[in-house]
């Protein structure tokens, strides 16, 4: 993650815009979450496609919502792992209590992966005629600020003084 903070850092200098340092740590701060995103959806994908493999003999009907399921459980507990580690970290004294933090990260990528997005692509599909292949694409625009702002903000939140598990990651 080092490289990419130092890439990230870098192409904010040369730009003909200065801008404060607490808006370069929080830039720097969403390419991480973008990158640990980005691993995020491979992994679900794999996670899913592993999982209607498994389940291929028995020729189950409705082994795609157990794929989604088993793809969006593992993959948010990925992504919880690597934010809390890489991203959203603590400063010196402060503390996070980790199960509130996890179960916040599941309601963030909740509203964000599931109702915004299908929200959206209700919209983009079924009202303006978008193709079904670009509207996730559409919906990652939109849905990866909010989901920032929720987990920054809120899920990795740190813990009041005293209050909380210490992070010991």
């Amino acid at each position: 993650m080092k490289i990419i903070e130092k890439l990230t850092r870098w192409a904010l200098a040369i730009l003909p815009i200065r801008l404060s340092e607490k808006a370069v740590d929080s830039f720097v701060q969403f390419v991480k979450f973008c990158v640990i995103g980005v691993s995020n959806t491979i992994v679900s994908y794999v996670l899913n496609i592993l999982t209607l493999k498994i389940l291929a003999p028995y020729e189950l009907s409705w082994d795609y919502y157990v794929g989604n399921f088993v793809a969006f459980m593992l993959s948010v507990l990925w992504s919880f792992y690597w934010n809390n580690r890489l991203v959203f970290t603590l400063e010196k004294g402060q503390k996070r209590h980790l199960g509130k933090a996890l179960l916040k990260t599941y309601l963030a990528y909740s509203v964000s992966g599931i109702f915004i997005c299908n929200a959206l692509s209700y919209v983009w599909i079924d009202k303006l005629g978008i193709s079904k292949m670009l509207a996730p694409m559409l919906n990652l625009v939109i849905s990866v600020p909010i989901n920032f702002v929720i987990n920054k903000f809120w899920a990795f939140r740190p813990s009041n003084e005293g209050k909380g598990e210490e992070d010991e990651t």
